[in-house]
């Protein structure tokens, strides 16, 4: 196992730096969200949106408990890119026609980012019945879905995702008709995943100036309605800038109700449980846990040394067999061999007793009952010998035979083989 320690050693150093880099990557700033997040500052993220409805003086706040939990008051829910539960294509060909030859199905999925990937959750069907009852109440909901995959939810309001052709550039989309929801807005310029086939009763807000089909709309459903947009770009932070986007947002969610309006960030992983990683991941204690593990491995490499044990130097060895000789020496000249004896026996019951479990101070008689029910009957007699053997040493030849006595014991406390062969000369 020692030969193996240094290779579990740098295992582990090589794993705490992986696990630090992820978690530093994870921490920049405005990284760590999910893709249409509020929370999310890079180009594919809708914290710009979230904070313009904001300076603008709307009432925006961000949702991180589920559908199914309902809110202190009347609030407008904005769904950003969330999947619903049951999702499904329906026109696969057509689909395939409109996308890239090497771009494959994956843009149908909202694209996961970041430390919340495993937590991003879908709209199951009890959160998508809840909504359509918030909404028949007269509610107003805010829904831009990812790609051009039917759900649930669109099924219950009339509508169907036909999919762009990802070949064309950026699209430019016009109001067909003057409404509140487009109050102020000229143009709109924007890459259009899937276009829109609405229900008579809709009322269409944006199409595409060159193909006049429809890319965002508002579907009466009860006595609420629900503004669906099939281009999930507009949201995002890079798309704000151009044309009059960020004006149709504004004249979008003040036509649809006076708020305040819930950015859901449930399904993007985000929930009102709060730990030390989450702190860390957000608000840049990344740091302060970086050198927590670093301190952990550094203390988990103090307890063990590298190879054997090396030989203490020529000067320490020769001073500790002289300050020896000279102890030895005094002990024989003041013939205090019956103390020398008892020091002996004391050192031996202190470190028999750490093996029985005792303290340190415990008597021999004690430290000799506790090897008994240990199950080492060997090291309690020789304990008990030892002990008798201190009372009657009277000279040289009786304190060498105990000394060598004590020490063949400490031998045996763990037994690991043959015993080792004294030198020549010693008893």
């Amino acid at each position: 196992m020692r030969d193996r320690f240094p290779l579990l050693v740098v295992g582990g150093l090589v794993l705490t730096a992986v696990l630090a880099s992820q978690l530093v990557k994870g921490a920049r700033r405005g990284e760590f969200a999910d893709t249409l997040s509020t929370y999310r500052a890079q180009e594919d993220g809708a914290r710009a949106l979230f904070l313009l409805a904001e300076e603008s003086g709307l009432p925006v706040t961000r949702r991180m408990a589920d559908l199914r939990v309902s809110g202190s008051g009347p609030s407008m829910p904005v769904l950003l890119g969330v999947e619903v539960e049951g999702s499904r294509e329906d026109d696969l060909e057509q689909t395939q026609l409109a996308a890239e030859p090497d771009a494959g199905l994956d843009d149908e999925r909202t694209p996961r980012k970041g430390f919340n990937t495993f937590r991003a959750s879908h709209l199951d069907d009890q959160e998508v019945t809840q909504l359509l009852s918030h909404v028949a109440a007269g509610g107003s909901v805010v829904y831009v879905p990812w790609g051009s995959r039917e759900n649930p939810l669109l099924d219950a309001l009339g509508v169907k995702l036909v999919k762009a052709d990802t070949t064309l550039p950026m699209r430019t989309l016009v109001p067909p008709l003057s409404t509140p929801y487009t109050l102020g807005v000229e143009r709109v310029e924007v890459k259009v995943q899937a276009y829109l086939e609405l229900p008579e009763t809709a009322v269409a807000v944006l199409e595409d100036e060159r193909l006049g089909r429809m890319v965002a709309a508002v579907i009466p459903h009860g006595q609420g309605r629900v503004l669906v947009v099939g281009a999930p770009e507009l949201a995002m932070n890079v798309a704000l800038a151009r044309a009059d986007n960020a004006q149709f947002w504004l004249s979008a969610l003040a036509a649809l109700g006076p708020g305040p309006y819930e950015f859901d960030e449930f399904h993007h992983g985000f929930t009102n449980e709060r730990s030390v990683v989450d702190f860390a991941r957000r608000y840049g204690l990344h740091f302060a846990v970086l050198q927590l593990l670093a301190g952990v491995a550094l203390w988990s490499v103090a307890l063990k040394r590298f190879g054997r044990p090396r030989p203490p130097l020529e000067a320490a060895r020769v001073g500790a067999t002289d300050a020896l000789f000279a102890m030895a020496r005094l002990y024989r000249e003041g013939r205090h061999h019956g103390f020398a004896a008892k020091l002996l026996s004391r050192g031996l019951t202190q470190e028999l007793a750490l093996h029985a479990g005792l303290p340190a101070n415990a008597s021999h008689g004690v430290v000799s009952d506790a090897l008994k029910e240990r199950g080492r009957q060997d090291l309690a007699q020789g304990l008990d010998d030892v002990a008798t053997r201190a009372e009657s040493a009277t000279s040289d030849n009786d304190l060498q035979q105990l000394t060598a006595h004590a020490a063949q014991l400490r031998q045996s406390i763990h037994p690991a083989g043959k015993p080792r062969r004294s030198p020549p000369g010693t008893p």
